[in-house]
């Protein structure tokens, strides 16, 4: 995968440099053994996931797509601590897409393989199941009820302020229009849930498959 105006070793340098910015704790350079013997599985994801976006440039990686590099972050957070164990480094890079990105994506957190996040800002993302292809916007929330985490199934688009919480499992394919809450519900496979008048949920069949228009399927 080629990095857009950078190389390998400025990659380091760029995130460990971050790093010592947002946690002047004068241990950032310590970061730097982890994030570079784990570099190459964390880009080797994050472009598996570009190359799967229909809007991006198959191939490239943009450092300053902000979208690209929120995803770069998680998947190298969550890369260096399922092969350490070590939380120090993943934390530091939480708290850096966090500041930059206004994510909360906590590295412990099993992202699928094939994610896209359009933009960036108040996403709240629990230890919930998360489905292949998935579709993030501005505020979406996924959340627990309890020790109770919701599932969120596969080719799923979240539009802006949505809350998925609780019990809730989200079926194959749906779509939830913006503003929606679905608590301790279920919803159906392929159907576009709406907030009703009353509170209630409403569903209904999209007129076409949707997910297509983001990802090369």
């Amino acid at each position: 995968m080629k990095l857009i105006d950078h190389t390998r070793e400025s990659l380091i340098d760029y995130v460990v440099a971050q790093i010592d910015r947002l946690t002047p704790d004068g241990r950032a350079q310590a970061c730097r053994t982890p994030v570079e013997r784990h570099l190459d599985e964390a880009l080797a994801r994050t472009g598996f996931c570009i190359d799967a976006v229909r809007m991006w440039r198959e191939g490239e990686f943009n450092v300053l797509h902000s979208s690209q590099y929120c995803i770069f972050l998680y998947y190298l957070a969550n890369t260096i601590w399922r092969a350490s164990g070590e939380t120090g480094t993943p934390t530091r890079l939480f708290l850096l897409n966090k500041a930059l990105n206004g994510i909360d994506l906590f590295y412990e957190i099993d992202m699928p393989r094939v994610f896209f996040i359009g933009h960036s800002v108040g996403i709240v993302l629990a230890k919930a199941r998360y489905g292949e292809h998935l579709v993030l916007y501005q505020n979406a929330t996924v959340g627990k009820s309890g020790d109770v985490a919701p599932v969120v199934g596969a080719r799923v688009v979240i539009h802006p302020n949505c809350a998925v919480l609780g019990r809730s499992h989200i079926g194959d394919g749906a779509v939830l229009s913006q503003g929606v809450s679905v608590i301790n519900r279920d919803t159906p496979a392929d159907h576009v849930v709406y907030a009703g008048a009353d509170g209630r949920l409403s569903f209904k069949a999209p007129r076409r498959e949707l997910i297509g228009d983001f990802f090369r399927l």
